[in-house]
């Protein structure tokens, strides 16, 4: 007879084979109802918005069923568009693992809500899944989620008490001026210098906008075409910027936007701005992240503490600016490929020891 770990195993690398990108995380649902439905959840929300899935489960002893929190935890479930090479079926398998120890549990002494999200990779799947409302109907009190860490010991869980990842925005400048005939450049307005400009000011900032995590990277930059009898009358600038939190990255693209405002304006250019897949910082609260560590603690779970962020952002930020929670990482192998490598795969070994995770957290935030 098959064991759940290896039941839950053939889930994910299921789901590895049929990779569905942000907005278009079909197979992923289905398979997450088909498996929810073998068990006794008191409710299964479908095509929560989009592809998401949420289930819930009562507490089941009576003496807490009228003043018991309810805890919320959430598996991402898209991929990128060359396949799962961030772990998202290995988040979600955790997460189905973990719905197998809630159903079994005879004594729940919390309520339990289980969410599926889509459209994580562009910082749209949070949002929908608040803007569903379900969380409010369920009363959710705190709420928690991880994140696969290659370069970290396997099962190793690593917390913040703050900020756990950047804010972060792609911005698009669209520089406009006038084209006009390559030999008589002067009689056109070409946005080539004010550009050169731009990129000068934005590099050379002043110390004060390096501090926070501000991080500007320079994406793409395209002036003119391929014309050679013209003189360009056009630019896209495209900047991907991130701080440490939301107030910084505002200020943040503040300086960005009055730099291009400035050379354009010099420039005798139009311009206009653009924003794309845009992330709140994911904040922790510091009191529920002492008792995730406290928990580890008791239960023999090896973590640290990181006391600086990620770089990189997650859309979990969206929950976190309505309830108190926790995002955490735990750790996919000190030598494991990296996230976003294009043959990175999500270790089989490490569903279980994450599944556990979340049951001892289930079973510490208990009013």
């Amino acid at each position: 007879m098959c064991s759940l770990n290896d039941h839950i195993i053939t889930l994910r690398r299921e789901l590895h084979g049929q990779p569905g990108v942000s907005g278009n995380e079909r197979f992923a649902h289905n398979l997450i109802v088909q498996e929810l439905s073998t068990m006794h959840p008191d409710e299964i929300n479908t095509f929560v918005g989009g592809f998401g899935v949420v289930a819930y489960w009562k507490a089941t002893q009576r003496v807490f069923l009228q003043n018991t929190h309810t805890l919320a935890f959430r598996a991402d479930t898209d991929a990128l568009p060359n396949g799962h090479r961030c772990g998202h079926d290995g988040h979600t398998a955790i997460m189905l693992h973990f719905a197998h120890l809630v159903d079994e549990c005879q004594h729940r002494r919390v309520n339990l809500v289980l969410i599926f999200q889509p459209e994580e990779e562009t910082g749209a799947g949070a949002k929908k899944i608040v803007d569903s409302a379900l969380l409010q109907r369920y009363n959710v009190d705190y709420v928690f989620g991880l994140h696969n860490l290659p370069g970290y010991a396997m099962g190793r869980v690593v917390l913040n008490k703050g900020t756990f990842a950047l804010a972060s925005t792609g911005v698009i400048y669209h520089l406009q001026g006038r084209v006009t005939h390559a030999s008589t450049p002067e009689l056109g307005i070409n946005p080539g210098l004010a550009v050169s400009k731009i990129i000068r000011r934005i590099e050379e900032r002043p110390s004060f906008l390096r501090d926070d995590c501000k991080i500007a990277t320079l994406v793409c930059c395209r002036i003119g075409e391929e014309a050679f009898g013209t003189s360009a009358g056009d630019a896209d600038l495209m900047y991907t910027l991130r701080a440490s939190n939301n107030e910084a990255m505002d200020s943040f693209v503040n300086f960005v936007d009055n730099v291009v405002f400035d050379e354009s304006t010099k420039a005798g250019l139009q311009w206009s701005k653009t924003l794309r897949e845009p992330f709140s910082a994911t904040v922790n609260n510091a009191d529920v992240v002492e008792r995730v560590a406290e928990a580890m603690t008791q239960n023999d779970v090896v973590f640290e503490y990181k006391d600086y962020p990620f770089r990189w952002s997650e859309d979990f930020a969206e929950y976190l600016l309505k309830y108190e929670g926790a995002f955490f990482g735990i750790g996919s192998g000190e030598n494991h490929l990296e996230l976003h490598h294009p043959d990175y795969e999500f270790p089989d070994e490490l569903i279980a020891p994450a599944a556990h995770v979340f049951e001892i957290i289930m079973n510490t935030f208990i009013k």
